[in-house]
């Protein structure tokens, strides 16, 4: 498996330039035949590659790739760095091995089989478009300990790619990014343990970098991704500042609980001072959108006064 990706990677990568490359180039690049070009080529679109193969010229990407480069992630990371091309989900790889890990691991995927959204929906995953990460942690007083972590995570994302110039971003509670209005990226926190013991956590990050019109066709609500940039971050460099600022922010929250994040919050805050709409179930409340409480419930300001709301089957939308 490990040789075969190998190949595929190496096809990509002279693919990079976003020029047509014809078959007989490849071949000869890689030391193989143009059959076997062409079934790499033909394997690469289950993971959702989509490359143009046109006679005469060759083929070409129709969406940009963004790989991440293992060798440099791993020489700038300290704790350990689990990273894959293909495996079912990075979160449930954390989760299954949260026995043998240490606060701050991580693992990495270019393409997920089976990536998760909240409430179960399918995130999206295809190979080398996007950001696919999951971060072990553990917090000693277990599960209450973690109240608001999803907010410190979204707080977290927005601080790298303003350190990236990455323009117009936001949060919309509890743990989305969006950008220019449309959403960008996840969080997803998976935790086993006890309420007042130790609490492992798994945070799963998809964040998208550059989405094909066919993935952006199955996706159910609008989206942003990172490609219409004037330039596009590079994706091991924001899985370093990522890791780096998450460990820095989870370890403030870990001392000082979900309060010195208000303000970063507050100024990011997608909803913040406008009439939203609070999904619970098959009710519906309305009311001004006033940030959050120290728990990191979403306050409203309604006919009867300012009301805090949490819950994992709460949905907050604008109201429109």
């Amino acid at each position: 498996m490990a040789e075969q990706w190998s190949r595929k990677r190496s096809i990509l990568t002279e693919l990079a330039n976003g020029q047509f490359v014809s078959g007989e180039a490849l071949a000869a690049k890689l030391g193989v035949s143009r059959t076997a070009i062409a079934n790499h080529i033909s394997g690469l679109e289950p993971y959702g590659v989509d490359i143009y193969s046109v006679k005469g010229k060759g083929y070409k990407l129709n969406n940009p790739l963004s790989l991440v480069d293992e060798s440099v992630l791993k020489a700038a990371i300290n704790q350990r760095c689990f990273y894959f091309d293909d495996i079912p989900s990075t979160n449930g790889f954390m989760l299954k091995h949260a026995d043998e890990l240490d606060s701050g691991d991580i693992c990495i995927a270019e393409y997920q089989s089976a990536g998760r959204g909240r409430r179960g929906r399918v995130w999206v995953s295809p190979y080398g478009c996007h950001l696919y990460f999951s971060m072990y942690w553990q917090f000693p007083q277990g599960m209450a300990q973690a109240m608001g972590l999803s907010l410190v995570v979204a707080c977290s994302i927005v601080s790298v790619l303003k350190q990236l110039n990455v323009a117009n971003v936001a949060v919309k509670w509890p743990n989305d990014i969006f950008l220019a209005g449309k959403k960008l990226a996840g969080v997803l926190i998976e935790m086993n343990g006890q309420t007042d013991s130790e609490c492992n956590l798994v945070i799963g990050i998809g964040l998208n970098m550059a989405m094909s019109e066919l993935q952006g066709a199955s996706i159910d609500q609008p989206w942003s991704d990172l490609s219409a940039l004037d330039c596009m971050p590079n994706k091991t460099e924001l899985l370093i500042l990522l890791h780096k600022q998450l460990q820095q922010d989870l370890i403030e929250f870990e001392t000082a609980g979900l309060m010195p994040f208000k303000n970063r919050w507050d100024k990011a805050d997608l909803y913040n001072g406008q009439a939203v709409k609070l999904i619970i179930g098959a009710d519906e409340i309305h009311g001004i959108c006033r940030g959050i409480d120290p728990q990191g419930a979403v306050v409203l300001e309604t006919p009867t006064g300012l009301k805090s709301y949490i819950g994992g089957e709460i949905s907050l939308r604008n109201l429109s």
